[in-house]
């Protein structure tokens, strides 16, 4: 190896320091945010209890499918970035592009909604934390101390993200351990103090109250597909991180199916329907003391620490890979020299969840709203690359192979599709979960800042496996052209 090379080598390759457990308290602890703590009571009033429950075993059906396109994919491709080289593989530069811009998207939107989820939930345990009124957004009055809660919040864990990700992984960790304690004292005071009687009725709404649930399941469940971000910096084997993503959507279902249960069998239909945080309420009742109420909002925001952490980290991730590939600008794929972490990336993410904080409380719902379409249609296109891969290349080197030799993967990946359009189809005009026009005005503007970059990759590049070396070929013959004609 000459000098230039061993001086490039550390800010080309990310570090291999993730075990079993850091990859899966990633994937879980990205699932598990805050909408288990405030959307509860409102799925119940909904659908009835069982009817939420039903709501989330379907929503956890079809991620599992979906999953299980993720977990072959993954396995046979562990690289950094996940959708990014499924399809550069199977569909092309352009195809990849789109379905990474679209899962960065949801992801980077999600990341901004914790900034601010933040500080709502802290006014809960410090009722007077809104001092020095700044603004009024949408009706809502935003004060200083308010938005710096959130605010300082997304510069230390973008600085925790720096400094390496085995640092964000222990952190991760710790955090998933306090929610899954307190999981256990919600299952623990429902046995002790809950009640059947509390849990009717067990339906309710019909068909639209089951719809109203079943919507949110992309915001709810995005984050499985953070193992696959990871790849590159998880140290096991490709088959064993394959598993990991359908685990994670099988321990997030259980954890969403235990909350519905839990906070149903503590108070009547009614009360619960009046609460302003009914799974905190439910607790407190459950064990007839308001400082459980207080344990449980620590644990939504240890919820929204691990889902911070996770999609922050899983949007770097993707920004550097679309970076390397020469679809984004290559400020995007600097590491850090020492950590090794991609830092222009995580500073970018980081300086837009500082903001959001300032735009109030009405911004959660924008933000929700606008992320999970394109979330959706980045389950959609690798669900569609996988069935593409299984016909084109059925000889591919798979560790993990879903569905057996024959045509059953086929059926999986078919069926991921034909749910994920199903998913999409409810947030169009007219349907159940329609998007009122401020998250389709943000939706609309990162997809008109994605086209200035899709334009810029060069068309008729085969897919393949070595699509990204054509790529950046390519890209750099223009270079030479334009330096040339200048």
């Amino acid at each position: 190896m000459n000098v230039s090379q061993a001086e490039q080598t550390p800010d080309t390759s990310l570090l291999k320091v993730l075990g079993n457990w850091d990859a899966l308290a990633l994937g879980f602890g990205a699932m598990i945010g805050f909408g288990w703590v405030v959307l509860t009571g409102g799925w119940i009033a909904s659908a009835g209890t069982m009817g939420a429950v039903l709501a989330m075993l379907t929503g956890g059906a079809i991620m599992m499918v979906v999953g299980l396109t993720y977990a072959e994919l993954t396995a046979a491709m562990p690289k950094a970035g996940g959708e990014h080289n499924f399809l550069l593989r199977g569909m092309g530069p352009r195809w990849s592009f789109i379905g990474s811009w679209a899962i960065t998207g949801g992801y980077i939107t999600i990341v901004a909604f914790e900034a601010v989820a933040l500080p709502r939930t802290a006014q809960y345990l410090f009722p007077d934390l809104s001092q020095v009124p700044l603004w009024e957004v949408a009706g809502y009055q935003v004060h200083l101390t308010w938005a710096l809660v959130g605010a300082v919040a997304a510069v230390v864990i973008t600085g925790i993200n720096i400094l390496g990700v085995k640092l964000a992984g222990v952190a991760q960790t710790f955090v998933v351990v306090f929610l899954l304690v307190i999981g256990l004292m919600l299952v623990f005071g429902s046995f002790v103090g809950g009640s059947a009687t509390n849990m009717e009725p067990f339906f309710a709404g019909g068909i639209n109250g089951y719809f109203a649930v079943l919507v949110v399941v992309p915001f709810l469940f995005v984050g499985f597909d953070v193992i696959p971000q990871s790849a590159e910096e998880v140290n096991i084997p490709a088959r064993q991180l394959g598993k990991l993503v359908v685990v994670a959507v099988m321990l997030a279902t259980v954890w969403y199916v235990m909350t519905v249960l839990t906070t149903s069998s503590a108070m009547p239909a009614g009360e619960i329907a009046q609460a302003d945080i009914a799974t905190a309420d439910a607790m407190g009742a459950l064990f007839g003391n308001d400082i459980m109420a207080k344990i449980l909002i620590a644990g939504g925001i240890a919820g929204i620490l691990t889902s911070w952490n996770s999609l922050l980290l899983g949007a770097s991730r993707l920004m550097y890979s679309m970076a390397r590939s020469g679809m984004l600008p290559a400020w995007f794929a600097k590491l850090h020299p020492k950590y090794r972490t991609p830092v222009n990336a995580l500073l970018f993410i980081g300086m837009l969840s500082f903001v959001a904080p300032f735009f109030g409380v009405s911004m959660l719902g924008w933000l929700v709203d606008s992320g999970a379409p394109s979330i959706v249609i980045a389950y959609i296109l690798v669900a569609v690359v996988f069935v593409i891969l299984r016909r084109r290349e059925p000889q591919m080197d798979r560790p993990l192979r879903v569905g057996g030799d024959g045509n059953g993967g086929i059926a999986i990946g078919v069926a991921a599709v034909v749910l994920c359009l199903g998913l999409l189809s409810l947030y169009l005009p007219g349907m159940p979960a329609a998007l009122t026009p401020p998250p389709w005005i943000l939706f609309g503007l990162w997809w008109v800042l994605g086209m200035v970059f899709y334009f810029r990759i060069p068309a008729g590049i085969a897919p393949g496996e070595d699509a990204e070396h054509h790529l950046l070929e390519r890209l750099k013959q223009r270079r030479h052209g334009a330096t040339r004609n200048g």
